[in-house]
């Protein structure tokens, strides 16, 4: 980062290179900000939510979610997210999802970040004692489930595929992703 850079408040920074590019013609204002209410039109849990319920009915498309998460994501046509990577909960790992440098995050499926997950205090916690965390969260674990905790960076981002409830086998994949929170795609609730 150079000097000039250093301290400056984010949204300045973000200005300069908007002008930046304004000023070379590589874009406008008004391009920005489409592109802008555009993504953020498309950044829904439900999003997130869809992924999750269809590779709970669809054993190939789960292969297919936790190899490639790219390739799912643009199959259901939703925003594209690079460096996306899913991971599995199962009967004897939990997984959680913290950003400790910032707040990577993929928005196109999850929405906005929740406050807490900005939060000096979950991003430092989580890391040292996950378990703690995710009590107070409302999730007791039982003891045997082992606890990985991920930290996502911009060059890659993560999304939780919770195990799927039990009691659900007759239910469609509206119904299932209606179950599906943002905060069992980060780790932090179970399904």
């Amino acid at each position: 980062m150079s000097a000039e850079h250093e301290g400056a408040p984010i949204a300045a920074r973000v200005r300069r290179l908007e002008k930046a590019l304004i000023d070379a013609g590589l874009t406008t204002d008004e391009e920005l900000d489409s592109i802008l209410e555009s993504f953020l039109a498309g950044a829904k849990p439900m999003n997130g939510a869809r992924l999750i319920a269809r590779a709970w009915i669809d054993d190939e498309f789960r292969r297919r979610l936790l190899s490639d998460a790219g390739s799912a994501v643009e199959e259901m046509a939703l925003p594209s997210l690079s460096a996306l990577r899913v991971i599995e909960n199962t009967a004897v790992v939990h997984n959680v999802v913290v950003c400790t440098l910032c707040s990577c995050y993929p928005v196109g499926l999850l929405g906005p970040s929740p406050s807490w997950y900005k939060s000096d205090a979950y991003r430092s916690r989580v890391v040292r004692e996950p378990r703690a965390v995710l009590a107070e969260f409302g999730l007791e674990l039982d003891p045997d489930v082992r606890i990985r905790v991920w930290d996502a960076s911009a060059e890659e981002r993560y999304l939780v595929l919770p195990q799927r409830p039990a009691g659900t086998p007759a239910l469609s994949e509206n119904e299932l992703a209606a179950l599906v929170t943002r905060a069992g795609m980060i780790g932090t609730a179970a399904v």
